[in-house]
């Protein structure tokens, strides 16, 4: 057992997004690098495809598990048998980099089959991925802990244990579900049940916060007791309380997050025409950031289309994806950010970051928003989906300096009380080091299957 000072090993996989600038990347990549800060020897290792992030990227230069193979795999049964080779010639970050950016890549309704087989592990036709995996953990690595990002990778956990006896299997959760509700049937409802059969081969499983916990604690058929949490962290540097706002006119909205209809830019750009409807022509400035992949383009098109159409595209800037300066930059320069997610959130890191630079945040009142507006106090919440709520919020906001500062000032405040890598690596740890200290779950093994011909 590993002592309560001594440093630990930790192989952390985490999914890459077929070239998006996603928030659960950046969120592993900030875990990861505040585990090496700590003194801990932690490896990020990608699955998939390379992980993208807008700060300082400490993730292994090997993918494992490489999209292009898994694909073939899937596709062509016997292509597990091509020249190791030819597989690591495929396995080439670069190369997965350029052709994973297609709409189908992350597209969870033509990923079914490919879904089905992954969460089987041994009895999938990625047998071979997951050997190799194994194998360099053991050889290679030798990790006190293995932690998979997200339950999509639980058909993993039988095989790691089996060739890792030693090692605390860990299975964080966040986001997924989304995921699986893309999925149809049949394909949603066997991977689901599977997925069910796997968690039992999980030592600790961590959720980012108490509603999410709970959300998956349903999915998963689990007590909500099995998880723990370590709560939503994000790296601050270059973040900062900003000296001085921009004037009060025009009132400059803002949106950060990727262009899709999940996280809701057609109710933020409805937002800006009825704020601009109240208070009038050139009143009101809407400027908005964030990742445009191919399978959203037409949705973007068209709320450009609608804000040409409302006379307002003199009013609208459209600065598409920006790195960590820009962003920071981006946040500073606004009055208030509005995301009008139209699912329920599982993390909401672009609030948190809008927050951390004493920005206030107008957020839906459902997913991770309630908790984390507790927590901070730094933002508004309104009703789910109604535009007139948010319009209200952002027209009182806009009309009240005094509030808007209070709120930015409680928000900065309560993001590095609560919300920094550094604390969410150390729930994290706490969570790892109980886990090692108890003693493993006597868990029924997982049933037996061939592999799938």
């Amino acid at each position: 057992m590993t002592g309560a000072d001594q440093p630990l090993r930790i192989a952390y996989l985490a999914a890459g997004a077929g070239g998006m600038l996603c928030g659960s990347c950046i969120h592993d990549n900030a875990l990861v690098r505040a585990f090496q800060q700590r003194g801990h020897h932690a490896a990020l290792l990608p699955i998939y495809t390379p992980l993208r992030t807008d700060e300082k990227n400490v993730s292994h230069d090997r993918v494992f598990y490489g999209a292009v193979n898994i694909y073939l795999e899937q596709k062509l049964p016997l292509w597990s048998r091509a020249p190791a080779g030819v597989r690591r010639l495929l396995d080439n970050p670069r190369l997965l980099a350029r052709l994973t950016r297609s709409a189908a890549a992350t597209d969870a309704r033509q990923l079914g089959e490919l879904a089905l087989s992954m969460v089987r592990g041994e009895a999938g036709r990625q047998l071979a991925e997951l050997q190799g995996l194994a194998r360099w953990l053991a050889d290679e690595f030798q990790p006190d802990v293995v932690h998979l990002t997200n339950s999509m990778l639980l058909g993993m956990a039988h095989h790691l244990r089996e060739v890792l006896p030693g090692a605390l299997i860990v299975c964080g959760l966040q986001g997924e579900d989304i995921f699986l509700e893309d999925l149809e049937d049949p394909h949603r409802s066997e991977v689901l049940a599977e997925m069910r059969r796997r968690v039992r081969e999980v030592d600790v499983l961590v959720a980012p916060n108490e509603y999410y916990a709970a959300t998956m604690a349903e999915l998963l058929d689990l007590p909500t007791s099995r998880i723990d949490i370590a709560r939503l962290g994000i790296d601050l540097e270059g973040h900062g309380y900003r000296a001085a706002e921009p004037e009060e006119s025009p009132l400059i909205m803002g949106y950060l997050a990727r262009m899709c209809p999940e996280k809701g830019f057609h109710l933020a750009a409805e937002t800006f025409k009825e704020v601009t409807d109240r208070l009038g022509p050139g009143r009101v400035r809407f400027r908005a950031a964030g990742y445009l992949g191919g399978r959203d383009r037409t949705y973007f098109d068209l709320q450009r289309r609608r804000i040409a159409n409302w006379g307002l595209e003199p009013h609208f800037d459209w600065l598409g994806e920006v790195d960590r300066r820009q962003k920071i930059d981006f946040l500073h320069s606004l009055h208030v950010l509005v995301l009008p997610t139209v699912y329920r959130e599982a993390k909401g890191l672009p609030a948190l970051e809008a927050m951390a630079n004493g920005v206030p945040a107008v957020l839906p009142d459902h997913g991770a928003f309630p908790e984390m507006l507790e927590a901070t106090g730094g933002g508004l919440l309104v009703a789910a989906g109604d535009v007139s709520a948010l319009a209200s919020a952002v027209e009182e906001l806009g009309a009240d300096a005094d509030r808007r500062a209070q709120l930015g000032r409680a928000g900065a405040e309560g993001v590095r009380r609560h919300y920094t890598a550094r604390q969410m690596a150390a729930a994290m740890l706490a969570s790892y080091r109980r886990g090692l200290r108890r003693e493993r779950p006597n868990c029924p093994p997982v049933e037996k299957r061939a592999p799938t011909p």
